[in-house]
């Protein structure tokens, strides 16, 4: 059994806090701010972000760093793609050799468009790390639900590793060595579950949402190999598995953040009303640069961005994909 330390007490973080310690590892839960820190502590349910889900006692939870970095073997990080910088930051300091690293965080960062592991290598150095992602709402994995996920690193050892510290019966894991596409997929959907939501809000129907999926998983791959990752990876877990489940889960906070937008509310108003950390909102920003950056044509996420950050109205984001000069089907 393993000292593992999780990183980021949200939803996530917590769900894997209570699966790894059902395994019999000793986990540690970090959280940045030592007042809710205490409260979940004293009450063993994290209220704002995983309620009515018990967290064992064997589950030891705190603010303070030097608890969560210093004996413990394996650091998984659940913190927000936009926050991952600067509690990197903080780890610095820390003697990390040997340690291994798991990142379950995805998104891409503001500014640089450096994907999550990247950022760890730049920070922290050369040390393992492994990429989880796939189709997994926190709720549904905390509630039993089955859910697979893949385990990616370009070391394949380090993956079958992760692999196997993580898997249960109930909570299957796969490998792969394409950090670059599992990272990119994880990102990128959330974007197409923000169109997902304002399609359903619009009252669009099936044949809509079957269209942003397909679609859309296209110009994610597209994105993906011109980044020089492989284009398989997206058609399968952290790629149109993740896209399908963030697109009609009702736990989904992109897609929620959708229907608002849909109903007319600006992104700000929306934000505000928004407890947890909407991953899709920095990433709709980041992918429209990398799009521009690599000349890669992605017009879903292109109406996206134009929605969220020029206030373009939905329904004319909508006639406009839907008026562009027809063409063959196929990847472009």
């Amino acid at each position: 059994m393993k000292n593992i330390s999780i990183i980021g007490d949200g939803g996530w973080g917590t769900t894997l806090a209570i699966l790894l310690s059902g395994k019999g590892h000793n986990v540690t839960l970090w959280g940045a701010f030592s007042e809710y820190v205490e409260t979940v502590k004293a009450k063993r349910v994290n209220a704002k972000f995983l309620p009515g889900v018990k967290i064992p006692q064997e589950v030891n939870i705190t603010s303070s760093l030097n608890e969560a970095i210093d004996d413990n073997e394996m650091i998984v990080l659940a913190v927000p793609s936009q926050y991952m910088r600067s509690v990197l930051t903080r780890l610095t300091p820390y003697k990390l050799s040997g340690k291994i690293f798991v990142s379950v965080t995805k998104g891409i960062e503001n500014k640089t468009l450096k994907r999550m592991s990247e950022i760890v290598h730049e920070l922290l150095g050369s040390i393992e790390i492994c990429v989880l992602s796939g189709p997994s709402i926190a709720h549904e994995v905390a509630q039993g639900s089955p859910t697979t996920l893949v385990a990616s690193s370009r070391n394949l050892a380090l993956a079958k590793e992760i692999q196997g510290i993580f898997i249960t019966d109930r909570f299957r894991v796969y490998t792969n060595n394409d950090v670059i596409g599992v990272e990119l997929g994880g990102s990128l959907k959330n974007v197409i579950a923000i169109a997902a939501g304002i399609s359903d809000s619009l009252g669009f129907g099936t044949n809509a949402k079957a269209a942003l999926l397909t679609r859309g998983v296209i110009e994610m791959a597209r994105l993906g190999v011109a980044m020089k990752a492989k284009k398989d990876t997206f058609y399968g877990l952290s790629g149109l598995g993740d896209l399908t489940t963030t697109c009609i889960s009702k736990y989904s906070r992109n897609h929620h953040l959708g229907e608002e937008i849909g109903k007319g509310k600006s992104l700000k108003e929306v934000l505000k009303e928004t407890e947890m950390v909407v991953e899709g909102v920095a990433t709709t920003e980041s992918a429209h640069e990398l799009a521009v950056k690599n000349k890669v044509e992605m017009p879903i996420i292109s109406e996206i961005y134009k929605v969220l950050y020029e206030n373009k109205d939905p329904k004319k984001g909508v006639h406009d994909l839907m008026t562009r000069s027809p063409r063959e089907e196929g990847f472009y």
